[in-house]
């Protein structure tokens, strides 16, 4: 990919939350920034993404099918620490370039989810490097200002990620495949991670001196232990030795649903309050 298209992709990228067009609408998109092994200025560049258990993300060293490896990889190689763009969060990571058996495995992985990247593996001919991308201790900066902007920005994160594994489960020809399970499995721990920082930290924040929306708060409570329920039976779904599409599709569907709805509830009810208390 040329630089110009590259930098119109980080520009709509960082313009839109996370949401680009072209050949990458609809794609799980990150932008990583490294060091470049050679001039020591920031290189950032668009690349496609596998989640990992929430943990960590996986990309590619794919280059299109190039047979060189692209200059990220070799500006990791020299400086692992980079700089990491989700679309709702900037955070530091450290990369790793997998190995043997563990590549091997997310590797296969990704080419039964998607038989793209054998394709670009054949076309290449080389072995095209996975690297894990581990955020480093201490929290991420959001990347919207507000804090009802940041918060409207995790929902929809939330929001394409469910139409994302709806649209996968739908492609599937009957079995699960191992990456739509990590996909499902991932987005089980961002929830919980969100909901149990929202019920800990930044409800009780906002109820302060606010008794007159004790009913509201009641309501979001309840509809996370509700939320919960359907990400355990998600969970168990997904535990068994062999997963139906239907079962799958049934259990997405009504997980998605509860989602949308208290999504929307919540915004309506704890927008205001967060503008306020800015």
């Amino acid at each position: 990919m040329s630089n110009n298209v590259n930098q119109q992709v980080i520009e709509e990228f960082r313009a839109n939350g996370g949401r680009v067009g072209g050949w990458f609408e609809g794609a799980r998109l990150l932008l990583l920034t490294t060091t470049g092994a050679r001039s020591g200025h920031p290189h950032t560049t668009p690349l496609g993404y596998l989640p990992d258990g929430g943990e960590r993300v996986l990309v590619i060293a794919s280059a299109g099918g190039a047979p060189r490896d692209p200059q990220w990889l070799r500006n990791l190689r020299a400086d692992p620490l980079v700089t990491v763009e989700d679309g709702v969060f900037t955070y530091r990571a450290r990369a790793e370039v997998l190995a043997g058996g563990e590549r091997d495995a997310v590797f296969a992985r990704a080419a039964q989810a998607d038989p793209g990247w054998a394709d670009y593996q054949r076309r290449s001919g080389r072995v095209l490097p996975v690297v894990a991308v581990t955020p480093l201790p201490g929290p991420p900066t959001p990347s919207a200002g507000s804090p009802g902007a940041a918060l409207t920005s995790v929902h929809d994160a939330f929001r394409r990620e469910l139409a994302l594994i709806q649209q996968e489960v739908e492609r599937g020809a009957g079995a699960v495949g191992a990456q739509l399970r990590v996909n499902c499995l991932t987005l089980c721990q961002g929830l919980r991670n969100h909901h149990r920082g929202e019920d800990e930290r930044l409800f009780p924040w906002l109820a302060q001196g606010r008794p007159e929306l004790g009913a509201v708060f009641d309501r979001l409570a309840a509809e996370h232990r509700a939320m919960a329920v359907l990400l355990d039976e998600l969970r168990a779904v997904l535990s068994a030795p062999s997963v139906g599409q239907e079962v799958l599709r049934r259990e997405v569907g009504r997980l998605t649903d509860e989602v949308r709805a208290h999504l929307a509830y919540e915004e309506e009810q704890v927008l205001p309050l967060l503008e306020a208390s800015a």
